[in-house]
């Protein structure tokens, strides 16, 4: 049960080794791209490509036929990595070692919708997969793996992912061959990450620019970090503190904005419509001067 990019290698790790995939549960087609065709999700793409037979429904919470649907699947277990929609107990507790949740999180900090852009956004020295078994509760349940990565002052949102991607399948094969007592979470350490909205993108240069860096670190590539200048918004992919000092938003020199301490050279930038382009392209067709204060 998953939809994005992140649960596709559980599911191509869980076919490869033998396990019987009774069926691949993820969200419905969404219109996508200039036309709005209806496009599967990364999972059910893949479902597809393995030969899987693939159900999308629209809601499961209060829905009694899917209920008996997914009970008449006679599962062993469920495995659920970002599937984005919230299981009932009805779903929870049918399969006989229950639903287990690959969540990309050192549990119980970052339980939510957002963790790996929590992680990064906060300045966590590390962060990891937790393989836990799930329970009403939002990502309350027992804990059967952890595995930690470091975080580096660099680090971004699609590296990380990437990674917990990989060690999140890995995790889940060996939790169901060695079948690992659970461990309840610590009641101290809990933090949430929520679901992100893209104003969550947006850059307040009156901040300390060492936390605008870890915003777009973050950010980037949902919901996209980004300033507001001439009626745009000005997407900002990449940028790194550096050396400088002024009203905060003033364009010191180059693309390195002052910002409330210290100052952040953006690297590279997106105007809504174009591509990408690096700093010194975009200022070739952007006209800011030094001086020029961003805002408006």
């Amino acid at each position: 049960m998953g939809s994005p990019d992140f649960a596709v290698p559980a599911l191509r790790a869980l076919h490869a080794a033998g396990h019987e995939v009774a069926a691949v549960y993820c969200q419905p087609p969404k219109p996508a791209g200039r036309g709005q065709r209806e496009t599967p999700c990364p999972v059910h793409r893949a479902a597809l490509e393995l030969g899987l037979p693939v159900r999308t429904p629209a809601r499961v919470k209060r829905d009694a036929a899917e209920h008996a649907a997914f009970a008449a699947l006679d599962l062993d277990v469920a495995v659920v990595a970002a599937y984005g929609l919230i299981l009932p107990p009805a779903m929870l507790d049918a399969p006989r070692r229950g639903c287990l949740n690959i969540h990309a999180s050192l549990l119980p900090r970052w339980r939510g919708a957002a963790p790996i852009h929590a992680a990064i956004l906060h300045g966590d020295a590390e962060t990891g997969i937790t393989i836990m078994r799930m329970e009403e509760g939002l990502d309350t349940g027992p804990m059967l793996l952890r595995e930690a990565i470091p975080l580096t002052p660099r680090s971004t949102t699609p590296e990380v992912h990437d990674a917990l991607a990989e060690m999140g399948a890995r995790l889940i094969l060996r939790a169901l061959d060695e079948n690992p007592p659970a461990t309840p979470q610590p009641e101290a350490g809990v933090t949430y990450a929520p679901k992100l909205t893209k104003p969550d993108g947006a850059l307040d240069f009156t901040q300390p620019a060492t936390v605008l860096d870890a915003r777009i670190r973050a950010m980037n590539p949902w919901p996209g970090a980004f300033f507001t200048h001439g009626g745009e918004a000005l997407r900002v992919l990449a940028a790194e503190p550096a050396e400088g000092q002024g009203p905060p938003g003033t364009l010191l020199h180059g693309f390195t904005v002052a910002c409330g301490t210290g100052a952040l050279r953006l690297t590279r930038l997106q105007r809504p419509g174009r591509g990408p382009l690096d700093a010194e392209a975009f200022l070739r067709g952007y006209n800011l001067p030094p001086g020029t204060v961003l805002g408006g």
